[in-house]
């Protein structure tokens, strides 16, 4: 089948993108779901910094590829072999698929798993196809999922099937920003009611950390940002103490107000210096967690007897250390239940035709998340700017 989707074809082209346009809105062809696929219409797909890293050169990924990997939506075909999902279902989709039998899988860490991680390097899916393409050009997946198009095709091994009841586009973030920010504090970090934490970096992950932190009942809660909006924001939905980043000496300030430090500090930027910040602003016998992807070329260096002498722990966090057919549901029910407020985070709503407009304004700070609603029809949408056309 055709389908609309946003086709990344070159690595590094500079801000601003409303202008040098990345992202280019294609007619592609889509093939039909194979053996233990789904064929799933997109209703709602949010935009990362994991996607924006991609876009800007910092994590390159093979071109051409169709990004998109915070996203939910409606099945509409299962492919052969598939259990457990039929039309009509409603899906969020995890980033990482799951083989279930490797040994990352098995012992209950499918966030690690090995053949999910080599078909996302790959831009395929689980089992090494890709159902994309324009002509004879095979175009790849991101993460499994590539959610920035009408329509994709994923492994069933991609989708968590869920209730209905929520909106697309808040149950769109549970696929990464909640999974992967609530995870590094419940699954991660385990905390605990009455500890404490800090927060460096208040994008959408490290602000579904800090609903997440409220909702496990941790006080202390401090926040570290360079914006003044977003440390706004943090207030709002709990933070105790919020921490300006920009001048320095922020884990001065966190050791101040807590006494000696936190006991658990979560650092969601992807830079090796707010990392040493993170580490610098632990108590003894404190927990840094670390949720942010730096370029891999970064290093981290602690003082290494304070590992000994003072039983401090660096941990990392992927996907939140997340089990996603588990987790997913049960946050959604938290959210339910008005413990994760995760509506909260939406910030701009946005169509396909917009993204390289949404993503402006995400590389300049001015998003928690954005999410890409699918179009009611097709003629509401060809009116729309903010991408260049090509078939």
């Amino acid at each position: 089948m055709k389908i609309r989707a946003a086709v990344l074809r070159e690595l590094g082209l500079p801000a601003p993108y409303a202008e040098s346009e990345p992202l280019t809105l294609e007619e592609i062809d889509l093939q039909p779901p194979g053996e233990g696929e789904l064929l799933v219409r997109i209703l709602a797909a949010g935009l990362c910094h994991s996607d924006l890293s991609v876009i800007d050169g910092s994590r390159p990924r093979a071109l051409p590829i169709v990004l998109g990997h915070e996203a939910a939506g409606e099945v509409i075909e299962c492919g052969p072999g598939v259990r457990g999902f039929a039309a009509g279902d409603r899906v969020v989709f995890s980033f990482v698929p799951m083989c279930g039998d490797c040994e990352c899988c098995v012992v209950g860490r499918p966030a690690l798993c090995v053949p999910g991680m080599a078909a996302n390097v790959a831009g395929s899916l689980l089992l090494g196809a890709r159902r994309l393409q324009l002509g004879v050009q095979p175009i790849h997946h991101h993460l499994g999922v590539s959610g920035f198009a009408e329509m994709a095709v994923v492994s069933a091994r991609s989708a968590v099937r869920i209730e209905p009841d929520v909106a697309p586009e808040i149950a769109a973030l549970f696929g990464c920003a909640v999974l992967t920010g609530v995870g590094a504090v419940v699954n991660t970090a385990q905390l605990r009611p009455g500890e404490s934490v800090a927060i460096f970096g208040l994008g959408g992950v490290g602000q579904a950390a800090l609903l997440g932190a409220v909702a496990a009942g941790a006080h202390p809660i401090v926040a570290v940002d360079v914006l003044e909006s977003k440390l706004a924001r943090a207030r709002e939905l709990g933070a105790t103490h919020v921490v300006p980043a920009a001048g320095g000496g922020a884990a001065e300030a966190v050791r101040e107000w807590t006494r000696g430090g936190v006991d658990y500090a979560l650092e969601t930027v992807g830079s090796e210096v707010a990392l040493a910040e993170a580490y610098a602003a632990t108590r003894r016998g404190g927990t840094t967690v670390t949720v942010g992807l730096p370029a891999p070329n970064r290093q981290f260096s602690v003082p290494a007897v304070s590992l000994v002498l003072e039983e401090r722990t660096v941990r990392g966090s992927y996907m939140g250390s997340a089990v996603p057919p588990r987790d997913i549901p049960r946050y959604l029910a938290l959210h339910r239940a008005g413990r994760l407020p995760v509506e909260r985070l939406l910030t701009h709503r946005l169509t396909l035709a917009e993204i390289n407009l949404g993503f402006d304004r995400l590389a300049r700070g001015e998003a928690v998340r954005q999410v890409v609603l699918a179009a009611p029809t097709a003629q509401a949408e060809a009116g729309r700017t903010g991408a260049r056309r090509r078939t």
